[in-house]
């Protein structure tokens, strides 16, 4: 049937075969999308396909669906508003001068990602009940639904978007689970994650780098799904699920032109300044890879 398909379209008549496909790129094209075609378009030549799960990946253990452009408009996202349009970072814990730095990297990171302004609070103790905290492997872990919920929660400022806390300690979603790096709410915009896994337990001059940068992917993935984008099974994505940090440093900070049509559909931002700012933050902080890979986003748009 698919030879037979691929014969009919072959001897049909150019003209028709043109017209047929602008027909039907126009009916799957959102006409916000359409207007913004000269980005969008383009840039979709840069996503790169995602390569057959292996055991022990994300999308080997969970069978997702993914998440187009027009069930992203059904699940409602939250657009920001007058009043609700920033998004908070809180620090939890005792943080040293170079994490804190690596959280000032982050905070830009984000208000660059989202175009929304960014606020990184005062640290909050991480002081929490005995049955909201274990030892696991000579160190300490914080359960992070009792942070989302009784500590999160009860600080969210009212014109937040998003709130996520930054842990100095490991985090672990329930007790038959090892660890995580992040967990987020969709519905009341509160996420966590934590600086201890991401910086090899230890945070020093020599993985600075790749620690910030870790900090840059995790923070815009989870306050991703704040903002109801779901794990991209399109391309390579910053909103790729993965299950360890070796599958999360392999994830670009990009957003694949998919998801990024998701986010300008409900933020409206200038998606020509947003991405010159991502190479200038990229360039800034010596993350190479990534800076290339937006650059060529620049030059597809030219």
């Amino acid at each position: 049937m698919l030879i037979y398909q691929r014969m009919r379209i072959t001897a049909m008549p150019m003209t028709l075969l043109f017209v047929t496909c602008f027909i039907f790129s126009c009916k799957q094209r959102d006409p916000v999308i359409k207007a913004q075609a000269s980005y969008f378009y383009p840039i979709e030549k840069n996503d790169v396909a995602l390569s057959t799960p292996q055991a022990g990946e994300w999308l080997y253990e969970h069978k997702e669906k993914g998440q187009d452009l027009e069930a992203f408009k059904k699940s409602k996202p939250l657009a920001p508003a007058a009043d609700k349009a920033t998004i908070y970072l809180m620090p939890i814990g005792t943080f040293s001068p170079l994490q804190n730095s690596a959280l000032q990297a982050t905070r830009a990171y984000v208000e660059i990602f989202f175009q929304l302004r960014t606020v990184l609070l005062p640290p909050v103790p991480d002081s929490v009940p005995a049955n909201a905290s274990r030892q696991h492997d000579g160190h300490i872990q914080l359960l992070a639904p009792y942070i989302l919920d009784s500590v999160l929660l009860p600080r969210k400022p009212k014109d937040a978007i998003a709130l996520m806390a930054i842990s100095a300690k490991d985090l672990y979603p329930k007790n038959d689970w090892n660890y995580v790096f992040g967990l987020a709410s969709y519905t009341r915009r509160v996420g966590v994650s934590s600086i201890y896994r991401l910086q090899d337990e230890h945070l020093d001059t020599a993985n600075f780098t790749a620690t910030i940068r870790r900090l840059m992917n995790i923070s815009s993935h989870e306050i991703g799904h704040m903002m109801s984008l779901h794990h991209c099974i399109h391309a390579k994505c910053v909103m790729n699920g993965t299950n360890s940090l070796s599958e999360t440093d392999k994830a670009p900070l990009r957003l694949c032109a998919e998801c990024q049509e998701k986010l300008y559909w409900n933020f409206r931002f200038d998606n020509k300044k947003r991405l010159a700012e991502l190479i200038a933050c990229c360039t800034q902080h010596g993350l190479q890879q990534d800076m290339e890979i937006f650059r060529r986003d620049r030059e597809a748009i030219k």
